[in-house]
């Protein structure tokens, strides 16, 4: 139960859950994770059918505790009949926290970094797909499978990079890393042109505006649209930035202090702590220079 359709919630449990067939009306990996899991307390089978295909760790994992590899076939689904046993897992390397070291070595001059054990699930990815179009210089080797996801190492290098039109088919599976792939947009040449991806207003933030108020912080030249941004690549100038509690805006404009000209300032950044609490340490170890202000 529920007022006005907002927290608090009131949820009372059952003595026994159904199995149902659910059609997503939005698509979400979160929804389609929470059903699924569920489900798997459920007498019968639980069916999920997305409008659009979502991340697919929960059900790669779940595969895996049933002792079989994973094939994305259609509607995915679960049932307590199913024998699951416990498994030795391998956590892959986060490609989103990746892709802010991606960009960063990308832009700085000179820079030859490797990332061991990143994942490359196809439904998350599309970030090196956007990076490569742009000139990024990345290589991918040692391609494996850990625990039923894609594995390999990362090789990124100092690149010159120009702007594009983002194709709407990556738009999808990169949402997360567009506060990032906006910093290498305005450190690459010419103009970049994000649409598409209204999503971003719905993010911790408006990811939208805080990532254009930001960038012209910055004397970047960006300019805002009700589903994307348009970005025309220079040089960063220093500035105060507001990451309005939002982690990736925070990280992201770290990555773009560390490439442009003078310092940045970003407010609100305590939240890197909660969802990255090595990014300090690592961006400097790469040879950036970040430093936390109390």
């Amino acid at each position: 139960e529920t007022v006005d359709g907002r927290p608090p919630l009131d949820i009372y449990g059952v003595d026994t859950l159904k199995g149902i067939r659910y059609h997503l009306p939005v698509a979400s990996a979160q929804v389609k994770s929470a059903i699924l899991l569920a489900g798997l307390y459920a007498h019968g089978r639980t069916t999920v059918i997305e409008p659009t295909s979502t991340r697919d760790h929960t059900e790669r994992m779940l595969s895996g505790f049933a002792g079989a590899s994973w094939d994305r076939k259609g509607p995915v689904a679960s049932d307590a009949a199913v024998v699951l046993s416990g498994q030795s897992l391998t956590i892959p390397g986060d490609i989103s926290s990746a892709a802010f070291f991606l960009v960063a070595a990308s832009l700085r001059r000179n820079s030859d970094l490797l990332l061991p054990g990143v994942g490359i699930n196809p439904t998350r990815c599309a970030v090196l797909d956007i990076l490569k179009l742009m000139g990024a210089d990345i290589q991918v080797s040692r391609e494996r499978v850990e625990s039923n996801e894609p594995v390999c190492d990362l090789r990124v290098r100092s690149a010159a990079l120009h702007g594009i039109d983002i194709p709407a088919e990556f738009v999808a599976n990169a949402i997360d890393e567009f506060p990032v792939i906006a910093v290498a947009a305005a450190g690459a040449s010419g103009i970049t042109r994000i649409r598409g991806a209204s999503e971003l207003r719905v993010k911790e933030s408006d990811r939208i505006a805080a990532v254009v108020q930001g960038l012209q912080q910055l004397g970047v030249d960006a300019v805002e649209y009700p589903d994307g941004m348009d970005i025309t690549g220079g040089s960063f100038v220093s500035g105060s930035v507001d990451s309005f509690g939002d982690h990736r805006i925070a990280m992201a404009f770290a990555v773009a202090g560390c490439i442009g000209e003078g310092s940045v300032e970003i407010r609100e950044a305590d939240n890197i702590r909660t969802s990255f609490p090595d990014f300090v340490p690592l961006m400097n170890s790469a040879g950036l220079s970040l430093e936390e202000i109390s």
